[in-house]
């Protein structure tokens, strides 16, 4: 097998499992991009087998401490191991995220379940070139894998065999141009379903082919339950509301009045169908949110409740200053209008921008809008997002709920 030799003091010897372009000692054997690889340490040790793309400058991604090639058998196991680890934590068997890249050993595989129907990403160029042995996992795993399959027989987590299912494409995520692959989504087996899903007391929209990410944002899930718990009574604002779910997790437990912000028009129709299908009432702003936030203050309006939910405002390390800058403004405004014992619960899924360096730009803004306030709780991405400590990329999604003091 053809590999590479890792330089002294690289992250790979310290528990990571990428190999960047500036780690890599010597190629051995002429890997072509795609190539399962070996990895070894300057003694010749076997530290590993990879996907190897000389393009991208993650040059290698480890799947396994051992030799292993990428063959049925392994897609199965894996994605079987993934479906395992969910079941015991009690997550939704029919709405979760099944894999999640590193975090369950498939590096560049995303696996997202609605229903019957699976959204499939494959982020690298090795897994995108066996995307269909993936696909035939997937079916396998979870799916009817053959026509003398009863309706009845159990599969992977005790759940019945799916006589009816589908397999979605979403390969239209930018994150693909650093491995040299073209975006694209379609139907690759089967026809979609759900046209609705239900999180959390709610039921939602769900476009497959054109909605963000996968459909739906599954890795805050669980989050809209959390925030809407402290909504009852309250005067609620909701920033960059996407399609709504949490003004109407708001709504849905008792506030007394729900405004939500979104600039694209798409997201505010879906968030408006939304809100008649579940019979909530919202009083919706197509706005950039700092224009509304400026005039919210210059009109004097107050909120109990404020929800930050931004998209990420950095996709690379070098973007972090301005992102921190947006941050802040960010704060500093919704600080201000929130009433003397107010909430705001705060999300950044910039994975450049860490606990320390939100905190301390949450810190800032306090001082710059004059206001004090508590630390409630820190919010996490959904426990079907698994994060790895030694790879902290796994981990995208922080947040924190904080009380304003009164008096201060």
């Amino acid at each position: 097998m053809p590999g590479i030799v890792i330089k002294p003091r690289a992250r790979i010897l310290h528990g990571h499992d990428w190999v960047f372009s500036s780690e890599v000692l010597k190629v051995f054997g002429k890997p072509a991009d795609g190539d399962v690889i070996s990895l070894k340490d300057g003694k010749d040790h076997l530290i590993g087998s990879a996907i190897y793309n000389s393009k991208s400058q993650i040059v290698a991604r480890r799947f396994s401490r051992r030799r292993q090639d990428l063959d049925q058998d392994f897609f199965r196991r894996r994605i079987e191991q993934a479906s395992e680890y969910r079941d015991r934590r009690n997550i939704d068997a029919k709405l979760r995220r099944v894999v999640w890249s590193e975090s369950d050993g498939l590096p560049g595989v995303i696996i997202d379940r609605y229903g019957n129907d699976f959204v499939l990403q494959t982020l690298t160029l090795a897994m995108d070139m066996r995307k269909d042995l993936i696909v035939d996992a997937i079916e396998h795993v979870f799916c009817r894998a053959s026509a003398s399959l009863a309706g009845t027989e159990r599969l992977a987590g005790g759940a019945p065999a799916l006589q009816s299912f589908c397999i979605i494409e979403r390969n239209d995520a930018p994150v693909r141009n650093a491995e040299g692959l073209e975006l694209r989504s379609g139907v690759l087996r089967g026809t979609p379903s759900q046209i609705a899903i239900k999180a959390e007391g709610l039921e939602l929209e769900v476009d497959f082919l054109r909605g963000h990410k996968t459909g739906l944002y599954l890795d805050q899930k669980h989050n809209y339950g959390i925030v809407s718990g402290y909504a009852r009574d309250r005067r609620v604002l909701d920033c960059f509301t996407n399609q709504g779910a949490f003004a109407l997790a708001c709504a849905h437990a008792g506030a007394a009045e729900v405004t939500a912000v979104e600039e694209n028009s798409e997201n505010i129709a879906a968030a408006k169908r939304n809100a008649t299908r579940n019979e909530l009432k919202v009083d919706w702003s197509q706005q950039d949110v700092f224009q509304f936030l400026r005039g919210a203050e210059k009109a004097g309006a107050q909120y109990d409740l404020i929800v930050l939910d931004p998209p990420s405002f950095t996709r690379t390390k070098s973007g972090l200053r301005d992102a921190l800058r947006g941050y802040r403004e960010l704060h500093m405004r919704a600080f201000k209008l929130l009433s003397k014992d107010g909430l705001l619960a705060t999300f950044s899924c910039s994975h450049h921008v860490n606990d320390a360096a939100l905190l301390e730009t949450i810190s800032a803004a306090l001082v710059d809008a004059r206001r004090s306030a508590r630390r409630l709780l820190r919010f996490e991405q959904a426990p079907d997002h698994p994060v790895l400590p030694t790879i902290p990329e796994t981990e995208y999604v922080r947040g924190f709920l904080l009380e304003m003091m009164p008096g201060r």
